[in-house]
């Protein structure tokens, strides 16, 4: 049946295409203006926000400040106008610079319809534990482009938010729950895109300083300096630096993060313009526990590792630190080569590298590198085993050129594009000695344990390379004065890997191609210049992830295998449809049903192997999900900004899914990490002066276990913003102070499942076996904070 419902959304795509296509080709294109008509358009006042409707509504507001916001954004800022044929949500600056300078997008989007956020730790400091999910569909099918660069782990599908831009120059945040834009360079993105973009330069020289002080010793320092137009070069930039320290919220240890964001702008002629864009980042930090459910109930958020050596061993911990460095370099172009024809490159290059590290306690009169015995380790200390720390360390660069054409007529916009990205990622296991009081000599395996036979000590050598080729060809149609716009595209993205492992025993390489195809058909209609309708159908895919997934990996203490590489390597598949209405106004509404089936569905879980936690790709057959969502906001009024979003999902399992030889009865249960129904509210005040935010967050329960045997309770979050903004003074430009209360009330809940399993209790296949019970483990919300920061420009 999902066969023939993907053979007949191709098929519907292409005739759509065909038929608009035909109609670009029997249309005149318009004649060019004169240059004398060619009149530069008046400038927008500083603080106008325009709707990208035809009927062009601007509203107006005389609130200036120096973090960006103009009180002009409906919702307080949390719902721009949309016109797209598909479910899109958004943020601007009128949110953003409200929330915590310490916040990143996968905190400040958990209240836009269908998303579900679990930050590991209040302050947004960390985003290494953070479960995210939107319409069920976890953070590993969602795609994520910072600048239309793909800014996700390209190979875990981890979306690191912190990598990219600091809170103070994200100008907005796009969420397109269901379906990616046809020309995104994604391959993963079934559950829809998450789209930062950075703010650009300003035209005048000056800059911003933010000071933040709270809760867990944060202190946090971010400075900014804009060039202003660079003499008439037409060329304007700006560069930032922030520094982040703040303690672990439960458990020891404390993180620090420094950041750098930097954007070089030229624009000329008419529509033309060239960027080059660049962050760096470099956190440290430690992994919080994921507890089980009995930990849970026992011990609540004291459900941590050691602060002490000599008490906890292998459980201490500072054997959890963890780095995760980057640097993200890109450089989009839009040229208008002419009245008609336009073009978009974006060429970029992302460079990862770090370590991840756990504790872990080892036999010394004997060792295994793989399924070779290489006799006793060579350590300082005596006795018939050690603790230490093992360490995982990787490099990943990821290089990639994504580029479209553009051609415009009367009626019709013909797009084609081409994108293409070469990935590798090396990684290597290492394990080192701790001394008497727990202190490792080299936390990034500088100085590994060694065997007899001296070499290293190792699980895993792998070599991974990737290779995505991806055309696209989509066309715009527009009649009955653009208030009908039908879109049809096709692409077909290609993805060929390859894994060595260079550990004696493993199976050496391992290949494996991909080639889908994916079709898209939208279509929208104006009723009035208010009120718009919209159907789509789309398609999304995603490969397998995790290092892990081709990888054999052996214990070092048995030289058995302690985890095989997969055997089913077939990727994800969805095919959605949505029905969506919205209205624009004093009053803004947007509302959707959508429909998902998806094969082969990869659910990412984390495992710990040698006490170090890594990510593993479960398949878990077919999934349908079914829902709405609805989203509320008003435009300001007498400065209030009242908002409301909400969704209710249906998803369940299409399948009994295997179970060593067995299968459990899973058909027809709920589907893990899918809450029935999540909400938020919120109200925005903003008279110039004083200004502030209320959002609370409800996200009904999740299953963690496929038989549906083990849940995680409900859970409200309420977050609090005041502030107040002063006039300029002399060079200083709308200074303001703001505080932020974070989870209001909460101590600490559990907000989603950092290990899936398939059953919590002993369960009888169907076949009969008994299938003993696992133990799924969970990630910690967190608990309250508070914020203090001090905002001016210059």
């Amino acid at each position: 049946m999902q066969n023939l419902s993907r053979s007949f959304l191709v098929s519907v795509s292409l005739i759509a295409l065909a038929a608009t296509s035909a109609s670009a080709a029997n249309t005149q294109p318009r004649k060019a203006l004169s240059s004398k008509s060619q009149k530069p358009a008046k400038p927008a006042p500083a603080a106008a926000a325009v709707h990208s409707d035809p009927e062009q509504i601007t509203v107006h507001s005389d609130l200036q400040s120096a973090t960006g916001v103009t009180g002009a954004t409906p919702g307080g800022g949390m719902m721009p106008p949309q016109t797209a044929p598909k479910s899109r949500s958004g943020l601007t600056r009128d949110y953003i610079a409200k929330q915590s300078p310490t916040s990143n997008p996968t905190t400040m989007i958990a209240s836009l319809p269908g998303v579900v956020t679990g930050s590991g730790d209040p302050l947004g400091t960390s985003d290494q534990q953070v479960s995210l999910s939107v319409r069920g569909l976890n953070q590993f099918e969602l795609g994520y482009t910072y600048e239309g660069i793909p800014a996700a782990d390209p190979l875990n599908f981890f979306i690191f938010t912190g990598t990219t831009a600091d809170n103070e120059n994200i100008q907005s945040l796009s969420l397109s729950q269901g379906s990616a834009d046809i020309s995104a360079p994604l391959y993963n993105a079934v559950g829809g895109q998450l789209s930062e973009t950075l703010r650009d330069p300003s035209h005048k020289a000056g800059g911003l300083l933010n000071l933040a002080y709270g809760s867990y010793a944060l202190n946090r320092e971010f400075a900014r300096i804009d060039s202003g137009d660079i003499g008439h070069s037409g060329i304007r930039s700006f560069v930032s630096f922030s520094y982040e320290g703040a303690d672990n919220w439960r458990g020891s240890g404390r993180t620090t993060r420094y950041h750098v964001d930097g954007k070089a702008l030229k624009e000329w002629g008419e529509g033309n313009r060239a960027s080059f864009i660049l962050s760096y980042n470099s956190p440290t930090g430690y992994y919080l526990k994921t507890p089980s459910m009995a930990q849970w109930n026992a011990l609540g958020t004291k459900a941590n590792y050691a602060a002490d050596f000599k008490s906890g061993g292998a459980s201490y911990y500072k054997f959890q630190e963890n780095q995760r460095n980057s640097l993200i370099l890109g450089a989009p172009v839009h040229l208008n080569l002419s009245h008609s024809l336009t073009a978009d490159i974006t060429p970029y290059y992302d460079y990862f590298w770090g370590y991840g590290d756990g504790g872990t306690t080892l036999p010394t009169g004997y060792s295994y590198v793989g399924n070779q015995n290489t006799g006793p380790l060579q350590v300082s200390q005596s006795g018939s085993s050690i603790i230490g720390a093992a360490i995982d360390t990787f490099t990943e660069r990821n290089s990639g050129l994504n580029s479209a054409i553009h051609w415009k007529t009367q009626h019709n916009t013909l797009s084609f594009g081409y994108w293409y990205s070469y990935y590798t990622q090396q990684e290597h296991s290492y394990y080192a000695e701790a001394d008497g009081n727990g202190n490792i000599a080299s936390m990034t395996g500088r100085y590994p344990i060694m065997t007899q036979a001296g070499i290293p000590l190792s699980r895993y050598n792998i070599n991974f390379v990737q290779q995505t080729n991806a055309l696209f060809i989509n066309d715009t149609f527009k009649a009955l004065n653009d208030r009908l716009t039908i879109e049809a595209g096709f692409k077909e993205a290609m993805v060929s890997r390859m894994s060595t492992q260079l550990i004696p025993g493993a199976n050496y390489k391992s290949t494996v191609n991909y080639a889908e195809p994916l079709p898209q058909f939208a279509a929208s209609y104006r009723i009035t210049p208010h009120d718009q309708i919209y159907i789509n159908g789309s398609t999304g895919f995603r490969a397998p992830s995790s290092i892990l997934t081709m990888a054999d990996y052996f214990s070092t203490s048995t030289g058995k295998i302690a985890h095989s590489r997969a055997s089913n390597l077939s990727p994800e598949y969805s095919i959605g449809e949505e029905i969506g209405y919205r209205h624009t106004g004093l009053v803004n509404i947007s509302a959707a049903l959508f429909n998902y089936n998806l094969t082969n569905r990869q659910l990412s879980s984390t495992v710990y192997l040698n006490g170090v936690a890594t990510t593993a790709s479960i398949n878990a057959g077919g999934q349908t999900s079914r829902g709405a969502e609805l989203e509320l906001g008003l435009r300001p009024w007498h400065h209030f900004s009242p908002y409301l979003s909400g969704q209710y999902l249906h998803a369940t399992i299409d399948n009994n899914l295997a179970s060593g030889g067995d299968l459990l009865p899973t058909k027809g249960k709920t589907a893990v990490n899918t809450p029935t129904f999540s909400g938020a509210i919120g109200l925005a005040y903003d008279n110039g002066s004083i200004f502030g935010n209320f959002n609370l967050n409800y996200v009904g329960p999740q299953y963690a276990t496929f038989m549906n045997d083990q849940k995680i309770p409900s859970y409200f979050t309420g977050n609090v913003t005041l502030g107040y903004r002063m006039k300029n003074y002399r060079f200083v430009k709308h200074p303001q102070i703001q505080l932020n209360l974070i989870n209001l009330g909460n101590s600490g809940y559990l907000s989603g499942a950092s290990s899936l399993v398939g059953n919590a209790k002993a369960t009888k296949g169907v076949y009969g076996t008994n299938i003993a019970a696992q133990t799924p483990l969970y990630y910690v919300g967190g608990g309250f904070a508070g914020v203090v920061s001090v905002t001016a420009g210059f």
